[in-house]
Order: structure tokens, then C-alpha cells, then sequence
């Protein structure tokens, strides 16, 4: 999936108008707003309620990952001299370091299919 360098959305292929310059890699969507496109001349267009859906479940899809970095990013500048809540905090991002892969890759499909859901 290519992402608009406008709005950094990723949408398949079909989602893009043709074109270089200012008109390359950018989604209808987009075009529209910028004014590349009518919007009678674009019949899949992602409306507001969609795009909104679609970047809630991309941020479901990465958000435990961020949060693991931001945990250990924490626990590194406040709770490392700590030493009854840096062991536990610790332990839980151990915990999650193991636990959030696996749980990212065996929740792929579901993602895949929502997000052809999704797509018009």
C-alpha cells in the first residue's frame, strides 16, 4: 500500500490520481481538498467517517508498539535508580516486550480484513 505524501495516509493503489509533480502519490481524497480533482469525478472517495475509522485502526494496530517504546524510554530516564517500582516496571515491560510481537502478528488478518472493510 502506497501512503499520500500529503496527508501520509496509506490507501491501495487505486485510491491515487495519475500524475507528476504536485499530482504525484497523492489520494483523491487529498486531491480534492487541494483542488487537482472535482469531487463528481472521483467515485470512491474516502468520506470523513471513513477516513477517521481508518486512522483509528491504524492506531490501534501501532499504538501498543509506541507505547512499549515510551515505557522503556520512562523506565530508562525516571526508573532505573529506583528500586522497588524500577523492578516492577521492569518486569512489565519485559512482559510486554515478548507479549506485543506475538500479539501484533497474530492480530494481522483481523487488521487486513477491517481495513478492507474499510476500503471503498
Amino acid at each position: 500500500m502506497a501512503t499520500c505524501r500529503l496527508c501520509k495516509g496509506q490507501y491501495p493503489t487505486d485510491q491515487f490520481i495519475d500524475g507528476n509533480g504536485p499530482r504525484h502519490l497523492v489520494c483523491v481524497r487529498c486531491a480534492v481538498e487541494e483542488g487537482y480533482l472535482p469531487a463528481e469525478d472521483v467515485p470512491n472517495l474516502y468520506d470523513e467517517r471513513t477516513a477517521l475509522a481508518r486512522m483509528s485502526l491504524f492506531a490501534r494496530r501501532y499504538g501498543s508498539i509506541f507505547w512499549l517504546f515510551g515505557g522503556w524510554i520512562i523506565w530508562v530516564l525516571f526508573f532505573q535508580g529506583i528500586e522497588l517500582w524500577g523492578n516492577l516496571l521492569l518486569v512489565a515491560l519485559l512482559l510486554s516486550t515478548l507479549l506485543v510481537p506475538v500479539l501484533f502478528f497474530l492480530r494481522t488478518a483481523k487488521f487486513r480484513a477491517q481495513l478492507r472493510q474499510l476500503t471503498p
